[in-house]
């Protein structure tokens, strides 16, 4: 049998990112063959994947590309902070969105089943995300992708990699393009839900109004009053979700609305995909004094 060195060991650990006890356990079973080895692993470490598809992926990173003028926005999903700034995380995540651009997937499923290798895995996307799984020994999910054809113009802005912004609009000019992309920093900071106020969703309307009436029945005044409190609270509300009846961020005045700052520059922005990681997710919230407690009476019991 051949001798398992050190640096035989690390060698493999460079190449797989798998623990120290696992590689040497690999390299002993394929004798010093170090492709078999790898092999090896890569069977394991895809064993490793499916132990973690049930664990919750709240964190993750927004990315964007463009092909052919054609935009494509999408969230990636990961257990912790640390892994969403994985080289190989990330990188995967970019070239998750170039294959939306460029192959109009129809949906997760569809895009997963593209062509694509990376970091010795393949030859799909999918593939390539079992194996990093085991790589990086954390749960990772493609959880949605919006794709912008080519038509409008489009603005986009990353905050970071937590927030993705992507606003479509009408005209080619320098002025527009630039407005675009202020409003796009807009809707990064002051997120709207929605274009105009007609098209707040109704049941965020409905809501709003019921917390209203709520409001305005303990004010112990007549009906009528209480009806125009109510629709007064729900105008307020459509103003400061609606991105054309919100202030700018950038107004010097501190008063002029994204739609009259838009009509200055003669911008017309048909839409907005505004993309926040973990949105809707519910984070697991790890309690470690139970964690701690139940390890102690498990130990107990044996």
């Amino acid at each position: 049998m051949a001798a398992i060195t050190a640096s035989m060991v690390a060698e493999l650990r460079a190449k797989t990112d798998a623990p120290m006890m696992e590689c040497k356990k690999a390299l002993t079973e394929a004798d010093g063959d170090m492709a078999r080895a790898e092999e090896i692993l890569r069977v394991k470490l895809g064993n490793k994947a499916g132990k973690a598809a049930a664990r919750i992926t709240a964190e993750g990173v927004i990315a964007y590309a463009v092909a052919n003028g054609v935009g494509a926005l999408i969230e990636i999903n990961c257990e912790t902070d640390f892994v969403s700034k994985n080289d190989s995380f990330l990188g995967f995540a970019n070239a998750a969105a170039r294959l939306v651009a460029e192959a109009n997937p129809a949906d997760v499923a569809a895009l997963s089943a593209l062509a694509h290798e990376q970091d010795g895995f393949g030859p799909t996307l999918e593939e390539v995300r079992k194996g990093l799984i085991g790589k990086i020994g954390e749960n990772m999910s493609i959880r949605r992708f919006q794709r912008f054809a080519a038509g409008n113009g489009l603005a986009s802005y990353l905050h970071g990699t937590r927030i993705g912004v992507v606003v479509e609009f009408a005209g080619n000019g320098d002025a527009q393009a630039v407005a675009a992309k202020d409003v796009a920093m807009h809707i990064a900071a002051m997120k709207p839900a929605a274009l105009s106020s007609a098209d707040v969703p109704a049941d965020l309307v409905e809501k709003e109004r019921k917390i209203a009436a709520e409001k305005a029945a303990e004010s112990g005044k007549p009906a009528e009053i209480i009806a125009k409190m109510v629709d007064g609270s729900v105008q307020k509300f459509l103003k400061e979700v609606s991105l054309l009846d919100q202030v700018f961020v950038k107004a010097a005045d501190g008063k002029q609305t994204v739609g009259a700052y838009l009509k200055s520059t003669a911008t017309d922005v048909k839409g907005f995909t505004l993309y926040i990681v973990g949105e809707g997710i519910e984070k697991k919230v790890d309690d470690f004094a139970a964690e701690v407690a139940a390890q102690v009476a498990a130990a107990k019991g044996q």
